[in-house]
């Protein structure tokens, strides 16, 4: 069986595409072909290993190279890239014929449907349903973005399926028959002993992982003891947020640490993982520390938190944008190492959720669930 999914790009070290080569390992280790098309590659490598089995081409879109651009060159621009794009895109379908076709919700999920080449369409979504309004954007950002969400509503209805990873998100995009809710998978690791007096947070220095509220509410804590920050990741937000460290004075508490390649010893050298992200769609993060019966304190942003975590169980859950409330709970949980030790004991059994064999059992069955 051939599948084809279709993505920005693999060079990011990011979630959706550690997600899509370990799901595609997966599938090619179980006799399928598996072909990946990008728009936005480059020439760049993957950021994580693929079987050499695994195909990929690229479109050559570039859909990219406008970012940070004004809004009148984008829209002039994006309509000529889409129209090329779906010229692109039809010729490698009906040279590939792929039994299905999977759309992770790039530039595609508009007129992939439409495209009359014999595979199914499986469109799978790793945000929530309204990630593209909770930036807040003012002007003509902000209408682009609610005309966007609102279109998104639209482009589902036309897949043979359409997966979300919560069950919380399937019920903000409503009770639609072609929608099925498949999480993402990570494989249990050995559990950190718990220990080191180290909270840490992974993932890209932006404005949705919003780790200022973060170091704020890190701030906000009177007694620390020896207890460190560690920031794990990189991006357009660092200087900001190193200035506003330097304006705390919490240089010897709070750290940047970079993008770190062994992420098994940052988790096996942490206790609590802190997430205050203003949007998710089961956030990666979440699951790995899970994984290594790390517990999580979380704002209960859509989505995903609410679904991983049981508050006072196996982590915390804060309400969404309440820093007051994650800075007091981060205190509690520091200041307790027998709640760090029960919630992790009991985070590491969560992650048996998770387990990649159980997540890949359920896509080999819609895959093969949509033969004719």
């Amino acid at each position: 069986m051939k599948i084809l999914y279709l993505i920005a790009g693999t060079y990011r070290a990011a979630g959706m595409e550690k997600v899509l080569a370990d799901k595609t390992n997966w599938l090619v280790r179980h006799g399928y072909d598996i072909v990946i098309a990008t728009t936005d590659q480059r020439g760049q490598a993957p950021a994580f290993a693929m079987d050499p089995a695994i195909r990929q081409v690229d479109l050559g879109i570039n859909y990219e190279a406008t970012n940070g651009k004004n809004f009148l060159v984008k829209a002039f621009s994006f309509p000529i890239k889409k129209w090329l794009h779906r010229r692109r895109l039809t010729k490698l379908l009906m040279q590939e014929k792929p039994d299905v076709t999977v759309s992770m919700f790039c530039n595609d999920a508009g007129f992939l449907p439409k495209i009359q080449d014999g595979s199914k369409k499986v469109l799978e979504v790793h945000f929530s349903r309204f990630k593209r309004i909770q930036y807040g954007r003012k002007g003509l950002w902000g209408v682009a973005d609610r005309f966007m969400n609102e279109r998104d509503a639209q482009y589902v209805h036309a897949f043979d399926r359409f997966v979300v990873l919560t069950e919380e998100d399937k019920g903000y995009w409503g009770n639609l028959p072609n929608m099925v809710v498949i999480p993402n998978g990570v494989e249990r690791k050995d559990p950190s002993p718990l220990t080191a007096h180290t909270v840490i947070a992974v993932g890209r220095y932006s404005f949705q992982k919003a780790l200022d509220r973060l170091i704020t509410a890190w701030f906000m804590i009177e007694d620390k003891g020896d207890w460190k920050l560690k920031l794990v990741g990189d991006g357009e937000c660092r200087d900001d947020l190193f200035a506003l460290i330097n304006e705390y004075g919490m240089c010897d508490t709070v750290e940047m640490t970079g993008v770190q390649k062994d992420m098994d010893a940052v988790y096996r050298d942490a206790s609590v993982l802190a997430l205050s992200s203003r949007y998710e769609g089961l956030p990666m993060v979440i699951l790995e520390a899970q994984a290594h019966g790390v517990p999580v304190v979380s704002f209960a942003c859509q989505c995903g938190p609410k679904d991983a975590i049981e508050d006072g169980v196996n982590g915390r859950l804060v309400p969404e944008g309440d820093v007051n409330a994650l800075a007091r709970v981060l205190d509690e949980t520091i200041h307790d190492p027998a709640a760090i030790r029960r919630m992790g004991a009991a985070a590491y059994e969560t992650a048996r959720r998770w387990e990649p064999e159980t997540i890949m059992q359920q896509w080999d069955a819609l895959f093969k669930g949509l033969r004719p």
